[in-house]
Formats: C-alpha cells, structure tokens, sequence
C-alpha cells in the first residue's frame, strides 16, 4: 500500500517537494485514481495501466472509457477523471485558437495538430481556415474516415471558409498507419480542393500529412 511507502516517495509529496515533471507515468496516474482496491494500491493501479501499453504509452491519448472500466479497481469516476486529464492535455498542447497562429510553414500546422492526430486510429480530415495575415481563425473536422480512407468533399471543407470570409484555407490529416506518404485519393482530393479553392477566390496554400514521426507537404513538395 502506498501508506507504506516512505512519505517522501509517495506521489502527492513526490509532486510537492519536486514537481509533476518529476513524478513516473503510474505515479501520476496514482494520483488521478486517488485510492485502490483491498489488494491494489492506487499506484499499483497505476502501473497495471502502464504496462497494458506496451511501452507505447502514447497511446493512453486513445482510450475509451470502456476499456479503462476493463481494468480491476477503475470504475466510470476513475475512468472519467483519467479521460478528463488526457482531453485537458491535448488542448493545452495544441495551444488557443484565440492566440492566433501565424502560419509560415508546414512546422506551425504540425505543431499545432500533432497531439490531436498522430496517435489516432482512424483518419480525421481537417480544415484550417486562415486570414490575409496568414493567422489561424478557425479550424473544423470535415471527415473522420475508416483506417483506409477520409471521404472528402469540396462542399464540406469551402462551405465554413465562405461564411467565415476566409483569405485562404490550408486541410490537414492523419495517416493512422503513421507512414506520410500521399496515396492516390490523398492526390485526388488534393487537386478538387485546389480547383475548387481556386474558382472560388479562397484558394488551398497547403494540404498536410500527419504521421507519428513527420509529416508531408503538398507545398513543400510542390505538388500545390
């Protein structure tokens, strides 16, 4: 049992005397579960879920709160306290829309929306709306496709950009395989939302890829 544990060791003084950055994965976790079971501390509890990754803790951002109720000792509150830590960390990753993002580069976009999309397991298209300063004024998912494929139409992605009076627009999406390369469709709806862009005055600047270690650019790759 964690009472067990010398008082400096344990978790909440751990993270008093040294900080949360000091504190291990299941340390962390301890202290969102709050208490055990009558065999498990909440630390052991803790590291049961760690080790239930593989050593790819990254993908904790994907659990659903069915499978954290799997887990001896999380019912629905611990679930929704470790959920409600993982969806406040993503937003603070991806920074406030309010903040207004200059875009220069595909780098900016990446940063931006890597932790919402590089460890997902389906495909979610998006579309990024953009001043005449180039500066971020509002972001929506068009399409979460199937692990094979975002179906997207010019309708859906032009349709915010227009009521918004967007200068330019620029679309972004996951490859779930974590390869970047574009496939065929990738290329395809490419060139529609260029054409479209283009009839319309709001024309397409870029059209990225999002793997789990990089990215593609249409642009940077002049094939926009």
């Amino acid at each position: 049992m964690i009472k067990q544990i010398p008082l400096s060791e344990q978790p909440r003084e751990k993270l008093l005397s040294k900080g949360a950055a000091g504190l291990s994965n299941s340390e962390l976790l301890s202290i969102l579960l709050r208490t055990g079971t009558q065999n498990r501390s909440a630390l052991q509890l803790g590291q049961d879920l760690v080790n239930s990754f593989d050593d790819d803790f990254a993908e904790i951002a994907n659990i659903t709160i069915e499978e954290l109720c799997n887990f001896n000792g999380i019912g629905a509150s611990k679930a929704c306290q470790i959920l409600s830590a993982i969806e406040l960390g993503k937003r603070v990753q991806s920074k406030d829309l309010n903040r207004r993002i200059k875009i220069s580069g595909p780098s900016e976009v990446v940063n931006y929306f890597k932790a919402q999309l590089s460890d997902l397991k389906v495909e979610k298209f998006i579309s990024v709306l953009l001043n005449t300063k180039n500066e971020i004024i509002n972001w929506e998912v068009v399409s979460i496709g199937s692990l094979n494929a975002s179906i997207v139409h010019p309708r859906e992605v032009f349709n915010r950009a227009i009521k918004r009076s967007a200068a330019s627009i620029l679309v972004v999406h996951n490859h779930p395989s974590g390869h970047v390369n574009p496939s065929k469709e990738d290329i395809h709806v490419t060139k529609r939302l260029s054409e479209a862009g283009n009839l319309i005055g709001i024309p397409l600047v870029d059209h990225i890829i999002i793997g789990k270690s990089g990215y593609y650019s249409f642009k940077e790759e002049n094939q926009l």
